[in-house]
């Protein structure tokens, strides 16, 4: 059953395109204009997630959040606001929205979160069932399926451990290499749990998500009524993990200032949060991950040199899992037994095939794409053993993608030498390889505008714009 999203804002155009983009991908929508219309329909019949744009005519999102979650605390709820909201967004979240998502909206960007928040209701609701002993019995192997890590047996990844083991009980800072998924902040916490801060905190940051307008409350804290919108006193990761390890990912993407902001706390451990005047004593180990080499981001003038030498106490490169062959097997039977314990279903294994294209393909997305691929597989079986018929066809056919891009440019060229000539648009060719660049470089910094402008050499307003613009333009022409 899909799930269903109720869209809550005063623009019109918006919660059609919102709407129609989020039907295409399989959910259910609905919309209201104003904040009582909203939450009528939400008390009629409770939606599992809501998109509220912050300020609505009648009612602010601190209202709309207040009531629905008095309806149904499990509801979901996503801000939709202006650049200019987001202190205000980022307290709102702490008082029960799960995420926020900033002006001129970018669908892929609605759906990154959406995404985002089924993949934490989906982990809660494993927890849930493993603390009352509902996890489904399982035929796979010997596996558990409430452990939450698995090691693996390959020789890259035995060479791996043994360099966690090496550095674990040490107190130097760690620099985590590794692509996109394979799985940095798990090693982290593996490193924090062979240490003798393993009875304190571990707390993980996203520097990818924090902008520099956000990037001092988050790290240091705040002080209530130090600038619009800090209605409370806030920790801030440091004070959080005081005594314990901070696990810093995709640090290269911190704004330089506060990279300069960092060091200083580094060097002399202690700290003020935002707007106070107490300084904090700091006793913390700092482990941050990257799949970039900050050797060259700091040669590039992208990050400070000084602080990579204070991060660079050791280096842990992690393989890929392309280059973890002998592990292949290992983590789908693991990471089948997760998905069972959450659907609560019985599935015996694989049909060889499957182990077959397993053990084929590249992985480019490491274990991240190997366990979502699983999951998937797991949530469309019916029958005991997955077969390949619930595969996603680049794992079946690696080059099919390739091959059908050829197939359609070749059919294209084809057609168009067939047809009339055309005179062609170079400002509306110019204009769409434009936007496809917008896109690809926000997809890779995880739609974070500031890091997206700051990559694209443009300001982050001009950015808004061409995006407005563009999404404009697509609404016109569908």
């Amino acid at each position: 059953m899909a799930e269903r999203i109720l869209i809550l804002d005063d623009d019109m155009d918006m919660c059609t395109l919102l709407s129609r983009f989020l039907q295409r991908k399989g959910f259910e929508t609905n919309t209201a204009y104003n904040g009582n219309s909203g939450i009528a329909k939400f008390k009629e019949n409770p939606y599992d997630i809501v998109l509220c744009d912050f300020r609505l005519g009648d009612k602010e999102g601190y209202d709309v959040l207040r009531e629905i979650k008095s309806v149904k605390p499990t509801a979901t709820v996503i801000i939709i606001t202006g650049y200019s909201d987001i202190k205000t967004a980022v307290d709102i979240i702490k008082q029960g929205a799960f995420d926020y998502i900033t002006k001129p909206l970018i669908p892929d960007e609605v759906l990154s979160v959406i995404k985002k928040s089924q993949e934490q209701a989906s982990e809660r609701n494993a927890a849930v069932a493993i603390a009352g002993g509902a996890v489904a019995r399982v035929k796979t192997g010997s596996v558990k399926p409430d452990e939450e890590y698995l090691v693996g047996k390959d020789t890259a990844t035995k060479e791996l451990y043994k360099q966690i083991k090496l550095v674990a009980p040490t107190p130097y800072s760690v620099i985590l290499y590794g692509e996109s998924g394979t799985g940095k902040e798990v090693i982290g916490k593996t490193i924090h749990q062979y240490s003798n801060r393993n009875g304190k905190p571990f707390i993980a940051l996203d520097c990818g998500t924090l902008s520099k307008e956000l990037a001092g409350s988050e790290l240091f804290g705040h002080m209530k009524g130090s600038f619009t919108g800090a209605i409370n006193d806030k920790e801030g990761h440091f004070e959080m993990a005081n005594g314990g390890t901070l696990f810093l990912d995709e640090v290269a993407n911190l704004p330089v200032d506060v990279q300069a902001a960092l060091l200083r706390v580094i060097q002399e451990r202690k700290f003020k949060r935002v707007g106070g005047t107490k300084e904090m004593s700091l006793d913390i180990r700092i482990i941050v991950a990257s799949n970039e080499n900050l050797q060259e981001a700091y040669r590039k003038g992208r990050f400070r040199e000084d602080l990579f030498h204070r991060f660079n106490e050791f280096s842990i490169h992690i393989p890929a899992l392309r280059d973890r062959r002998d592990d292949v097997l290992l983590f789908a039977d693991f990471f089948l037994k997760k998905a069972c314990a959450e659907l609560g279903k019985e599935i015996e294994g694989f049909e060889p095939e499957v182990l077959e294209l397993f053990e084929k393909y590249s992985w480019p997305g490491n274990l991240r794409e190997f366990r979502n691929v699983i999951r998937r597989a797991a949530l469309l079986t019916s029958t005991p053993l997955i077969n390949a018929s619930v595969l996603p066809q680049e794992i079946i056919q690696p080059s099919a993608s390739f091959y059908d891009r050829t197939t359609e440019t070749q059919q294209s060229a084809s057609t168009a030498s067939a047809a009339p000539l055309k005179a062609p648009d170079l400002k509306e060719a110019a204009s769409q390889a434009e936007y496809e660049t917008i896109l690809k470089v926000l997809k890779q910094v995880n739609y974070n505008k500031t890091k997206a402008a700051e990559i694209l050499k443009i300001d982050r307003k001009t950015l808004y714009n061409k995006i407005k613009d563009y999404e404009t333009q697509r609404q016109v022409e569908s």
